[in-house]
């Protein structure tokens, strides 16, 4: 029998756990090109407030989704980068796909209209989450950073709200 989950708004005080989670995502070396994780603060600044969960289950946090906006030009306001991480022990079991589609729709009631990921090529799981919640490969990016000496590519996704905003 599986946990049930929760998918909830992200608190405050759930910074200590979306830490962590973003921790180990970080050790993988295969998340994002972030070496270490932000104070709070840095935190907080760098995400929109608007969209932010937590997959809650009866163990605790499993798993976070935030935006971030891509630009300040108010040109770009229905445009922000997703970024999702689950704990270890949690993924592959659907909730990574539960979190981002309800982030999906959040973020539609919200008056976003494209949400793009940028994921490490090596990071299939993820990739192929995307592109269960609607997101498609527009393209990659090779050689876009270096990342202990090494460079990395990444692949660049993106989803386009089918509704009309004005």
């Amino acid at each position: 029998m599986t946990e049930p989950i929760q998918i909830r708004p992200m608190r405050t005080r759930d910074w200590p756990e979306v830490r962590r989670i973003y921790a180990s995502g970080i050790a993988t070396g295969d998340a994002t090109f972030e070496q270490e994780v932000p104070g709070w603060e840095g935190w907080n600044a760098s995400h929109g407030k608007a969209c932010r969960l937590v997959a809650e289950g009866e163990s605790g946090i499993a798993g976070w989704a935030a935006l971030s906006p891509v630009s300040k030009r108010k040109i770009y306001r229905g445009v922000a980068e997703v970024s999702i991480y689950m704990d270890p022990s949690f993924r592959g079991k659907g909730w990574g796909k539960r979190l981002l589609s309800e982030m999906v729709c959040l973020s539609e009631i919200k008056g976003f209209w494209t949400l793009q990921a940028s994921i490490f090529p090596e990071n299939v799981a993820s990739i192929r989450i995307h592109e269960r919640c609607g997101f498609r490969v527009v393209g990659c990016r090779e050689r876009i950073g270096k990342m202990q000496g090494n460079w990395r590519d990444t692949i660049l996704l993106e989803r386009r709200s089918p509704l009309e905003f004005l």
